[in-house]
């Protein structure tokens, strides 16, 4: 008889332990010194304003018949000490500061204290003391502006401002409360709530800015046009801004999203520092959305705020009518795309090449998706040798304007300026509203085209999405992997274009099929364009079937090189 066979060990996977997922920790705040102590500046206005708030500022949760003094966490201590460091002539070391923290920490109350710091305390260099420490006098003609891109944002912070201010405060400064300005010394100083209006912001005299929720601002709600501005008026005056921010969501090109970048650029050592002071703590990326994950999470990456329960995370976070993705970026502090997103910020950003550009008679291919009022126009070129990826035109519509139309004639001249300038070997184009020009772009390259496009008619350009599913889906996976293998590149955020096809990029979300994963907007009505992309993938279907027939071609006995 037989001896039974012994079954082989089913393999499990090994569970994931939590106590290794330590955050992410950005800023001077959360640096150490050998002896793993916080590592604090020598010189700073902080310790003196810490001791003003504490005599003027009161506890925002604290009875009215009882009230209590304004206490920093030790969290927010540290900040406040990095904020307002100084080097050896008194000059401020930081000029531009973004606070990125999880929902709940915090934000609001710190902000509305700083405001009033700026408002009417010791929040410029006045002299060194004996000791050589710096000390600090007010703003003989304080403005300080409240910016947000909605008015609730702004009500939510001057909410605030009673419950922090002492009588003491009131009576010694002669503080005039109000719901959108607040004035002091007699009228000579003011905090102003701003919103969404950017001119209003123009050549403001204002001393100190804060940016209320950046994640939030936007180009269809003048976010864009307000930062430029307010970036421009503490240029000319010397002053300063500090950002307060949630995780944004990639691809929306926030303002949230733009400093960030900056950051990194400082951090990669792609731009000069002048004075840029990034804080955040940001959950692993791997931390999962469990009770059990989020239970270990949160006591990390909510620092000194003790208040935010991670029972109350855990019930939030389970609820089903919000996103997992955007439970990441209001809980856990993390930079993540929605789920239906074709890629994550690093997949593209991870692929840029600084200072790269084309040349003049750079071999390339051409790819074309064009709309009319609504949908971008985008023209992207890709190197053969290298797949380097240069948008050379992307056109939409701007912001605020109702109707508009592309520029055809602007598109037709960039066309003829690609071939002008470079070698192009191959040109797709989507044809939809753009029948005419593509048959006369064919009639006059199409003979020197090394590939053809895949519609009939004699047409060597068209490459029709229309009823194309099965080879629109083969070619978005085809693109699809060939970015997430790093095998495709492109230059920096210096050409703006190259920063509107990063957004198109990320703007597009996976559409199933029964051929495999296509793409498609968000909505059909969603203003969040994906053409660029359309454009990008249509060139890289050209570079791909231009390297199957040198490919082929090799077989047979006839090189090329390139």
């Amino acid at each position: 008889m037989a001896s039974p066979k012994t079954s082989a060990p089913v393999p499990t996977l090994a569970p994931l332990d939590l106590s290794t997922l330590m955050p992410t920790y950005i800023g001077p705040t959360w640096q150490r010194d050998e002896d793993g102590q916080f590592i604090l500046p020598a010189l700073t206005l902080g310790w003196e304003i810490a001791g003003w708030c504490h005599a003027y500022i009161l506890d925002p949760n604290c009875d009215e018949d009882d009230p209590q003094p304004w206490e920093f966490t030790l969290e927010q201590l540290r900040f406040v000490l990095w904020w307002y460091a100084v080097d050896k002539t008194g000059r401020f070391i930081y000029r531009t500061g973004v606070l990125q923290r999880l929902k709940g920490w915090g934000k609001d109350p710190i902000l509305a204290v700083l405001a009033l710091v700026e408002l009417v305390g010791p929040s410029r260099f006045s002299h060194f003391d004996a000791t050589g420490f710096p000390v600090g006098k007010i703003h003989p003609a304080a403005w300080v502006q409240v910016v947000a891109s909605s008015q609730p944002a702004t009500v939510t912070t001057f909410e605030m401002f009673p419950r922090l201010m002492s009588k003491q405060l009131i009576a010694d400064y002669n503080i005039d409360d109000g719901k959108e300005l607040i004035r002091a010394r007699g009228g000579r100083c003011r905090i102003v709530a701003v919103t969404a209006n950017y001119r209003t912001l123009e050549g403001s005299r204002t001393t100190f800015t804060v940016l209320v929720e950046t994640q939030h601002w936007v180009k269809g709600n003048n976010g864009h046009q307000m930062y430029d501005t307010i970036q421009s008026n503490a240029t000319k005056g010397g002053n300063r801004f500090l950002a307060i921010t949630n995780a944004y969501l990639p691809g929306e090109e926030s303002v949230a999203e733009k400093m960030r970048r900056a950051h990194v650029a400082i951090v990669e050592g792609r731009a000069v520092d002048v004075g840029f002071l990034y804080d955040s703590v940001e959950a692993h990326p791997k931390t999962p959305l469990t009770p059990e994950g989020i239970m270990q999470a949160i006591p990390l990456i909510r620092g000194d705020s003790i208040w935010l329960d991670p029972l109350n995370v855990i019930a939030e976070v389970m609820k089903t009518d919000v996103s997992p993705a955007r439970s990441r970026r209001m809980w856990l502090n993390q930079i993540v795309a929605d789920e239906d997103a074709l890629f994550e910020e690093d997949d593209w950003d991870d692929l840029r090449q600084v200072g790269e550009r084309l040349s003049p008679n750079d071999e390339i291919v051409l790819g074309f998706d064009g709309g009319k009022s609504d949908d971008a126009t985008a023209l992207i070129a890709i190197r053969v040798r290298d797949a380097f990826v240069q948008p050379l035109l992307i056109e939409e519509r701007p912001s605020g304007l109702d109707y508009w139309e592309v520029n055809r004639e602007k598109v037709d001249a960039a066309v003829h300026g690609a071939f002008q300038r470079f070698k192009v070997r191959g040109f797709y184009a989507d044809v939809s509203l753009w029948e005419s020009y593509i048959a006369q772009w064919s009639a006059r390259y199409g003979q020197q085209l090394e590939v053809k496009g895949p519609d009939l008619g004699g047409n060597a350009i068209g490459w029709d999405m229309r009823g194309a599913t099965k080879r629109v889906t083969m070619a978005n996976e085809l693109l699809m992997q060939t970015i997430l293998d790093g095998n495709l590149a492109h230059g920096d955020d210096t050409d703006p274009l190259n920063v509107t096809l990063r957004r198109h990029l990320l703007n597009a979300r996976r559409r199933e099929n029964g051929y495999g994963v296509s793409f498609g907007k968000e909505s059909r009505e969603s203003p969040k364009k994906v053409d660029g992309y359309a454009a990008l993938m249509v060139a890289y279907a050209a570079l791909n079937d231009l390297r199957q027939k040198v490919t082929t071609k090799s077989r047979t006995g006839q090189a090329w090189f390139f």
